[in-house]
């Protein structure tokens, strides 16, 4: 299974990444390692640095991943013109599950990317491969960069290292600064086709093929939600009661109960999450300092920063959490009232939940089409609005209640 079977419906992306791991592999052959990496790639399809962009769910991180396999493969079979990226090799295998040495993939669970954290990666990327053929270093979330922190990786970028290879990814081109994207190489991967998600489903994951399609047509081939959807029977239990939320804003009360129980899921995820983590993370730090069980488990001293640190991060992550979990359902929300609309409009575009169709027709038959684009627009204000951190409940409702006036 080459590394490129899970770039679902790429395959013009495929074909690029494909040809840049070509002349990746035949520029460390041919012993250009000693050249900057600035010269020999001038007149590559080999580049130092990648940014690769699209809507959720389109495989960005996975793109990255592959490629990031592809350019670290061995197989022996490259000397017969193979193309790099078997899959099957020590080099992708262990690119592929996250234990190369040459590999650094970084995804944060927190709101940003701070310069502590950007800076270290700095000082990694100038380092020669220990053992691989490229340093390879994979930021998942370069959206998140702080001002800062993009500045810090804009230096690395201009100035890179000859045989280090950046690929970030983010949602679009406006995520990343001006300056860091315009020394990229860019790659944009589109939503992929709902059927094809499916099929990835039913072949990977094993899952009932009618269960599969119903996922991806309810994501709108958005493959990590879909196998979230298909495997977890709480993200089912939580979509319909989403679902049923345009059901219920007769009235003032409905609409404040419905929030409220929007804010109140989102934060049982993430209460969920720290349970799972967090006890985890603190017992490891905890030992690490030198807590003994002998002390009565008392840290000692000087060592109740690190602990603090800690609990700070973990505060971030749980809102990070929360806030994901909320703009989910927002894109759930989102996803119905295009429905409404395309029943609104007699649209033959199929539609996404099918299965709450009677919700759809009634609430279809109960408006007009510009009532629904203005409740699309107050779910959009709403996404805005958590951006901006406001308050999580007080964003709700104000959106629950601009979806009750239409």
């Amino acid at each position: 299974m080459a590394v490129w079977d899970d770039l679902v419906g790429q395959d013009r992306v495929a074909a690029q990444l494909t040809a840049a791991a070509r002349d990746a592999d035949a520029l460390v052959t041919a012993g250009a390692s000693a050249e900057p990496a600035s010269e020999p790639m001038a007149s590559s399809k080999m580049t130092h640095a990648w940014l690769f962009t699209g809507p959720p769910g389109s495989g960005r991180a996975t793109a990255a991943r592959a490629f990031a396999a592809a350019l670290q493969c061995v197989s022996p079979d490259r000397a017969l013109g193979s193309v790099p990226g078997c899959g099957f090799c020590d080099g992708c295998h262990t690119a592929l599950v996250g234990t190369h040495a040459d590999v650094e993939v970084v995804r944060t669970d927190m709101l940003t990317i701070g310069v502590k954290e950007t800076r270290e990666l700095v000082r990694r990327a100038q380092l020669s491969p220990a053992g691989g053929r490229w340093q390879v270093i994979v930021m998942e979330d370069a959206d998140r960069l702080t001002e800062g922190a993009g500045n810090v990786l804009l230096k690395a970028v201009e100035e890179p290292a000859p045989r280090t290879v950046w690929l970030l990814c983010a949602p679009s081109l406006e995520d990343v600064l001006p300056t860091i994207r315009s020394r990229c190489r860019l790659l944009t991967l589109r939503t992929p086709p709902v059927d094809a998600v499916a099929d990835i489903l039913v072949r990977r994951d094993g899952i009932d093929p009618e269960l599969a399609a119903s996922a991806a047509r309810a994501t709108q081939g958005h493959i990590g939600r879909a196998r979230r959807l298909a495997t977890d029977e709480r993200a089912r239990t939580r979509r319909k009661a989403v679902l049923k939320l345009p059901l219920r804003i007769d009235d003032v009360g409905g609409c404040l109960k419905g929030a409220q129980e929007l804010v109140d899921a989102a934060a049982e995820d993430a209460k969920q999450v720290a349970e799972e983590v967090d006890a985890k993370e603190t017992e490891e730090l905890r030992a690490a300092l030198g807590a003994a069980a002998g002390t009565g488990g008392r840290l000692p001293r000087g060592t109740a920063g690190a602990m603090k640190d800690l609990q700070d991060r973990q505060k971030r992550r749980a809102t990070r959490t929360q806030r994901d979990t909320l703009d989910l359902a927002l894109t759930e929300l989102t996803g119905f009232y295009r429905d409404v609309l395309a029943l609104q409009l007699g649209s033959q575009v199929a539609l996404a939940n099918t299965d709450v169709r009677d919700a759809l027709e009634r609430v279809a038959a109960g408006s007009k089409p510009e009532r629904t684009l203005r409740r699309i627009e107050a779910v959009s204000a709403c996404r805005e609005a958590l951006d901006r951190n406001v308050a999580p409940l007080l964003a709700v409702e104000a959106m629950t209640m601009a979806l009750r006036a239409g």
